[in-house]
C-alpha cells in the first residue's frame, strides 16, 4: 500500500493547531472512571484499519477494509479526543492498522500534540513509513515510538509480514533515533515455532542500539483459520529463556500501560512483559481503545463496543451526546479478560487491525 500523504485539504485548515478549541465541560465533570473504580487516563485512537503488512497474527491475508466513508475524518478523530482529554485523558496513544498510511495524519499529529491537559502523544508503528516521518513526526510534537517488529531475520520477517521488508524497517529506526526521539520500543509478538528462537537476539540489538523492548504474548484476536494454542508463548518461559543470557533485575517501572519491566544491569535497555495469559493485568487496567469507525471499546477481551461516530455527525455542534455515551460506556467497562480459554475459538472476531494496536 502506497502512503498518500499530502498537504492538507482546505477543509482541514480551519482546526488550528492551538489550544483554544478544548472543549468546555459542564460543571463537575472530573477523570473518568470505570464502574470497578479503575482510572482511565489513556486513550488508544486507531486512525485506519489499513496496513501495508499483512501480519499473520494480525490479519488474514486477504483483507477487506473498510469503505472510507466508514471511517472517521481526521476532523473528527481530533474532535473526539479533545473529548476525551477533556474528560481527564492524559495519555494518547495513535495507531492502525499502519496510522502512517493514513492522508494527512501529520495535520492531525500536529494538532493533538497542542490538546491541552493532554501530557503524552505516543504512536505505534510497523515502522515502514519511518524513514522519511521520522522527523515530521517529532516536529509534529509525537514523544515516543513504539515499533512493532517481530525478527531480525530477513526471510522470516517478510513471511510474518507477508509482505514487509526488513531494512526498511531497520532504516527507519535509525532514522528515529536521528530525529530525536529516546526511549523507543519495540514490540514484539512471541509465537512458538516462528520467532522464540530469536528473543535473546532481540534484546541483544535493543542494548546495542540503545532500545527498549516489550515481549507480547499472542491474543486470541479475529479468525485466521486456525487456533492459537500451538504457537502460544508465556512471558515466563521467555524470562526463563532470557535470564540463561542477561542478568535480568525486577523493576516496577511503569509506561503508563499494561508491560512489566525488567532491567539488564550495566545496561539502558528495559525489558517488558505484556501478558495478558500468563498474568492478567485486568486489575490494574487505566485504558480503552477507539477505532478507526469510531466505535469506543471498554476493554480489547470483549464484544461490547458503543458507536460514537453517529452522535458525532449527527450533533455537529454539540458534545454532550458524545461525552454522555462516554460515561455510560464506562460502567460497563469488564472487570476483565480470559483470552487463554479463547486460543483456539476466539470469542472476539474481529482482527486487532480493527480494533487498533
Amino acid at each position: 500500500m502506497q502512503n498518500d500523504s499530502l498537504p492538507p485539504r482546505s477543509g482541514l485548515l480551519a482546526f488550528p493547531p492551538d489550544n483554544a478549541a478544548a472543549i468546555a465541560l459542564p460543571p463537575g465533570a472530573g477523570p473518568l472512571q470505570d464502574g470497578h473504580g479503575r482510572r482511565i487516563s489513556y486513550l488508544r485512537l486507531s486512525l485506519t484499519d489499513r496496513c501495508d503488512f499483512r501480519c499473520t497474527y494480525c490479519m488474514a491475508e486477504d483483507m477487506t477494509f473498510l469503505p472510507r466513508h466508514q471511517v472517521m475524518s481526521l476532523e473528527e478523530s481530533l474532535r473526539l479526543s479533545r473529548l476525551f482529554v477533556g474528560l481527564g485523558v492524559s495519555k494518547l496513544r495513535i495507531t492502525g492498522g499502519e496510522p502512517l498510511v493514513r492522508r494527512d495524519a501529520l495535520w492531525l499529529l500536529e494538532r493533538l500534540a497542542a490538546l491541552e491537559g493532554l501530557k503524552e502523544l505516543v504512536l505505534t508503528t510497523n515502522g515502514s513509513q519511518l524513514e522519511r516521518f521520522a522527523a515530521p513526526l517529532a516536529r509534529a510534537g509525537v514523544q515516543r515510538l513504539n515499533i512493532s517488529l517481530d525478527s531480525l531475520r530477513p526471510e522470516r520477517f517478510r513471511a510474518i509480514t507477508r509482505i514487509g521488508d526488513l531494512h526498511q524497517v531497520l532504516r527507519g529506526i535509525a532514522a528515529a533515533q536521528a530525529a530525536g526521539f529516546r526511549r523507543i520500543k519495540l514490540n514484539t509478538v512471541m509465537m512458538r515455532g516462528t520467532n522464540d528462537d530469536e528473543l535473546a537476539d532481540l534484546v541483544a540489538y535493543c542494548m546495542a542500539e540503545g532500545l527498549d523492548i516489550a515481549f507480547i504474548e499472542e491474543m486470541p484476536l479475529g479468525d485466521l483459520g486456525h487456533g492459537r494454542s500451538g504457537t502460544y508463548f508465556s512471558s515466563d518461559e521467555a524470562l526463563l529463556r532470557l535470564q540463561e543470557r542477561f542478568p535480568l533485575q525486577a523493576s516496577d517501572e511503569s509506561s503508563g500501560g499494561p508491560a512489566r519491566y525488567w532491567r539488564i544491569a550495566g545496561s539502558e535497555t528495559r525489558v517488558g512483559f505484556i501478558s495478558p495469559h500468563s498474568h492478567n493485568f485486568c486489575d490494574t487496567c487505566n485504558r480503552v481503545r477507539v477505532t478507526a469507525t469510531g466505535e469506543l471499546y471498554p476493554c480489547l477481551g470483549q464484544n461490547d463496543a458503543t458507536p460514537l461516530l453517529p452522535l458525532l455527525r449527527r450533533h455537529p455542534e454539540d458534545d454532550e451526546p458524545a461525552r454522555q455515551a462516554i460515561l455510560r460506556t464506562l460502567g460497563m467497562k469488564a472487570l476483565g479478560h480470559d483470552f487463554t480459554r479463547q486460543l483456539d475459538a476466539p470469542q472476539v472476531v474481529r482482527f486487532m487491525s480493527a480494533t487498533g494496536g
